[in-house]
Order: C-alpha cells, then structure tokens, then sequence
C-alpha cells in the first residue's frame, strides 16, 4: 500500500497568510520524523479552490512546511460539503441539513480515506475516518415490479433484520428478474465482464477505451431487463454516467474494483461507506480548523479570474476579492484545484500553447448530475442503505439520512422539529421526459422538479401493495441552489460532473504541467481511478504536491499515491492477452 502513513507536524501558523497579495512568504518551522528543507519551508503556493482537490493539496503541502492561501469562491468542500437550508432553523436548532449529493465513500478509495484519518475529530482514534458508517444493504428499486433488495455482507456487519414479508418481496423480485433475464443473456454478460478483467492495460486504454460500455455489452440486442440492471443500472451506480456514451474503459475499471472490494480484496474497508452525520459537520469543517492549525490560511469568497503568463512561468492570478475588487495574487507555485470548466476560462492562449494538455481539457465534457433533498415528518420505512430506481426516466438514486446518523436526533437537532428524516435523492438525467409534466428536468421549474421527483419515488417504490412514501409526511424540499433558470430557455448549473464519453481518458492532463510553477488537480486529472470522485480528486492533489516538490528539489517524503487494486493471480492472463494484442487478436474469451 505504499510508504507508511505520514507523521508531519506543522509549524508556526503564522506562516499560513505570509503569501497573499504578493507579501513575502513567513518561513514556518517544521518538525517531526520527516522534516520539510529550510528551503521547501520558505515556498509559498496558492491554492486555488478550496474542494476536496484544494484542501488535500493544502493538506499536504502545509505537513511538509510550504507557505499555503487557499482561494475559494464560495465554501469549502466544494461539491462534498453540506449546507443549511436558508430559515430552516427554529428554537434553537441548527438549520436543516442539504448537500449537493449524496457522499459515497466505498472500499475501493484508499487515498481519501489515508487524508480522513489524519483529521483530529474528537472521541476518533482514526480521525474523521471513525464517522464513516457501512449501510446493511441496497436495492434496485424496479416501477411495476417487486424491488430487488441485497445485502451487504462485510465481516463484523449485522445484517438488516427482515421481516417475512420482506422475504417474500425478495424472493419475488429475485425469481421474476431471473425469469425476465434470459440464461443466455446472463452468461454472456458474465463472458464480457471476464474479457475485461483478462485485457492488457494496452487493449483497455486503446479498444475498450474507444468502445461505449452499451455496444461492449451488446445491450441494444438484449432484453429490456438486460439493458436497465446490466447496462444502465451498472452505470448509474458504479460510475454516474450513461452507458450509451460511458467508455468501457471506465465502466470496467471501476465495476471490476468493487467486485473485488466485495470480496474483500484490496479493499479499505465496505462496499458502502457514508457519514454519520452532515458532511460538514463530520468532515470539512474539522478538516477545515485542522488545516488552520497548520498556518493554511483561506480566502472564502474569493473568485479566481484568470492566470497571468510571463517568462515560461505563472507570474500571477487575478482574484476578484468579496466586495468585486480585482486583486493581483502572487506565489512561489500555483496549485489549481479548479473543477475543469472553472478552470478552463482561467487559463491563457499563452499557457495553453506552452503546455498542450491543457488545450486538450476543452475536449473534456461535463453533464448535470444534482441532488434534491426531501425532508419527512417520520421516519420512511425503505431500506437500510442506497436504493437505485433504475427504471425512472431521470435515473435516481436516494438514501435515507437519519438512520445512518447514531448521534443526531433529527427533529430535535434540526429544523422546527417536526422534520424526522432525510431522503437525499441525486437526479442523474436531466434531459429525458419526466411522468409527470412530460417535460426533462431542464425544462421544469424547481417546484416541477421537486413534485416530478417524488412523483417517480413513489411510482418506483409504492407499486407493489407497501405504501413506503406518503404525501402527508413531505414537510418541505430543498434542491441544489447551484441549478439556475431551469423552465427557461437558458438552464445553468455552477457545478456540473465530469462525464466520461469514449476518448476522454486521452484528453486528460497529468497534475505536473510544462509550466515550472503550475500544477493541476482535479476530479479530472489523469490518475488511477479513472472517474469524478473524490478518490480521484484527492490522488491528483497528492501528485500535484509530489510534482512540486520533484521540481523545487524538496527533500520531504512524498505523498503516498495508492493505486487501484489489482490481483496478482490474473496478471499472468493480462500478459497473455498483450501478446495476443500486439499480435492484432482479440482477447482469448471474447466470443463477439
């Protein structure tokens, strides 16, 4: 898993401002086993953007003794933080709780989950690491048809206790898929996904990579179960995307990890992992006060407008200060920790031709996927974990909050009192007719999108006899104020997800640049995990920090970048396979 787990202390936090606005950086005193050189500790980087690619940055870079200014233009944590919902909070309570989406944390990340455990959170052994909680079980929540309903086994896991009922309800959905699901389609759904595990790295980042995840399974020939569960259904839960676009590449990459996260093989930990309370109150703002007492001084409110480019190096940023002011912000090294459509507009005609990669971001494509957040009046009776409601037009995904929060009191820690629950619902199509108004997402107004949401809740999840969700327990909603002019002619979201069409892993740029004193990262940096996570935003941080210290000739240790798991008892049927590709054959299981 790499070098062992760092120990940096930080030094003095008056350092942390030394480097904003131009000001001469502070040196900062370092200590600890693996102390920063004299010289790392006068280097002062700004970070610009403060979500988790930001804050890991900063993170990293603040143990090894650099001089760090985050920027962020909005809040800290970005698209992972949680937020109150505005008037909410009445008789002394806190405000009711929303995010942007839910958070989901499995066993296949091992970066971000080193970065949680050196968060202090009080009571924690391990950090905000300890806030993580495993889910029982999750479901394909089917429209029309009884839900399929699994558990999650994981050594030292209670499963959900089950009713007879419930039973019943899943041997039903289990028997009637199976029934609905052709044999013959099921092992040939088996056969491509071992002809992925088998091919070469050459043959996933060249044929599988320039093959959408629908032709390599063959869906458009299959059933209509096969296309909703094995092809849709995969995408939606594994990676977000569509799977009429989604390379193979990426599609396989990660369903292949969590098969194996499953069986507990290179695995952090469960399948499943959430927090147990607020994003916030779990996870940033703790990381927040520990990046503080490393002397990481933030800018909150601060809009990064553009890069100035002399001499081959970034010479400065201009950064539109809380009140409009344009300001000029000067650095030894410049982190961006832009998302990739915030970023572009920042990047000069002049950078872009001295470092071709980041020309080649335009190619890269983002797509609306945003949450909605329904708060109930009692507690809803659905399952102890995720559910998919794969046959909705708009490709939702919930989970139920309270239960998974052991020390929150929902209606007395939140709100007026009388919200008990949470149900957090991500809408992933934004741009297919609805069952409601038969208008997309887009084209709806927010009251629409809300009472469309819940209109396909409850057809995906009371079709069958069992009233799960009911009118007279919806107390209010609260949808992602990042969506703006929806059921106008000009829609606009401020925070679109990185999607991954065929080609697009080429079109990623590494997290060192050719320009000496500019690092990128991102969700959309080339790294292991091949997708928008906070995985893979954490892992372009760690090496955006490793580049920079490769290039000011730093003697601190590096950043451990862990990567996918890959099992050494399959490397010899990789080798085989690359033999057969250079050779111009197809893999020796695929059977077309």
């Amino acid at each position: 898993m790499g070098s062992s787990r760092r120990t940096f202390v930080a030094g003095a936090a008056a350092a942390g401002g030394a480097m904003a606005l131009g000001a001469a950086p502070v040196a900062a005193a370092s200590a600890g086993p693996a102390d920063a050189p004299r010289r790392a500790a006068r280097e002062s980087v700004a970070v610009l953007g403060g979500g988790v690619a930001g804050l890991t940055a900063a993170h990293e870079l603040a143990e090894r003794g650099f001089a760090v200014t985050v920027y962020e233009r909005r809040a800290l944590g970005g698209k992972a933080r949680s937020m109150d919902v505005p008037d909410s909070a009445k008789g002394g309570r806190r405000p009711l709780p929303a995010e942007h989406g839910f958070r989901f944390i499995p066993g296949i990340y091992h970066n971000l989950p080193d970065t949680m455990r050196r968060i202090p959170f009080p009571g924690n052994a391990n950090g905000v690491h300890d806030n993580l909680v495993a889910p029982r079980e999750m479901m394909f929540a089917r429209t029309g048809r009884e839900d399929l309903r699994f558990p999650i086994p994981w050594p030292g896991h209670q499963p959900a206790r089950l009713t007879l009922d419930d039973l019943r309800r899943a041997l039903t959905g289990l028997l009637e898929t199976a029934a609905n699901l052709p044999a013959h389609e099921s092992a040939y759904f088996v056969n491509r996904a071992l002809v992925f595990l088998t091919s070469c790295d050459e043959r996933r980042d060249d044929t599988w990579e320039r093959t959408p995840w629908w032709d390599f399974t063959r869906a458009a020939r299959m059933s209509k179960d096969y296309q909703r569960i094995l092809a849709i259904g995969v995408t939606r839960n594994i990676v977000a995307t569509k799977a009429e676009e989604a390379s193979t590449r990426t599609v396989g990459t990660l369903g292949e990890a969590f098969v194996f996260n499953a069986l507990g093989r290179g695995a952090d930990g469960p399948p499943d992992r959430i927090l147990n309370a607020p994003t916030n109150e779990a996870w940033i703002d703790p990381w927040a006060d520990h990046l503080r007492g490393l002397g990481v001084d933030f800018r909150i409110g601060w809009t990064v407008r553009e890069m100035k480019y002399a001499d081959g190096r970034v010479a400065a940023a201009m950064i539109e200060d809380p009140d409009g002011v344009r300001r000029t912000v000067t650095a030894g090294h410049y982190v961006c920790a832009l998302p990739v459509e915030h970023a572009r507009p920042t990047w000069s005609a002049a950078m872009r031709a001295a470092d071709p990669q980041l020309a080649r971001c335009d190619r890269l494509r983002t797509d609306w996927m945003t949450g909605i957040q329904f708060y109930l009046t009692e507690r809803t009776p659905i399952l102890h974990g995720h559910l998919n409601c794969i046959d909705s037009p708009w490709s939702l995904t919930a989970i139920a909050q309270a239960q998974h929060w052991p020390d929150r009191d929902f209606p007395a820690d939140y709100g007026d009192g009388t919200a008990a629950d949470c149900l957090s619902v991500d809408i992933s199509e934004w741009d297919k007719p609805g069952i409601l108004y038969g208008k997309t997402a887009k084209q709806c107004t927010r009251e629409e999108v809300a009472r469309e949401v819940w209109a396909q809740l409850k057809a995906a999840l009371n079709d069958t006899g069992r009233t799960v969700l009911r009118d007279s327990t919806l107390h209010s909603w609260f949808l992602d104020p990042g969506v703006d002019g929806i059921g106008t002619p000009n829609p606009t979201n401020e925070d679109e997800l990185l999607i991954h069409p065929v080609g697009t892993w080429h079109n990623r740029p590494s997290a060192a640049t050719r320009i000496p004193n500019f690092f990128l990262a991102g969700d959309y940096v080339s790294v292991a995990i091949d997708l928008a996570t906070m995985e893979g935003a954490n892992a372009s941080a760690r090496a955006a920090v490793n580049a920079l210290l490769d290039r000011t000739g730093s003697t601190a240790q590096r950043c451990t970048v862990t990567p996918l798991f890959r099992p050494p008892e399959i490397e010899f049927l990789k080798r085989h396979d690359r033999t057969r590709y250079r050779l111009g054959l197809r893999n020796a299981l695929d059977v077309g």
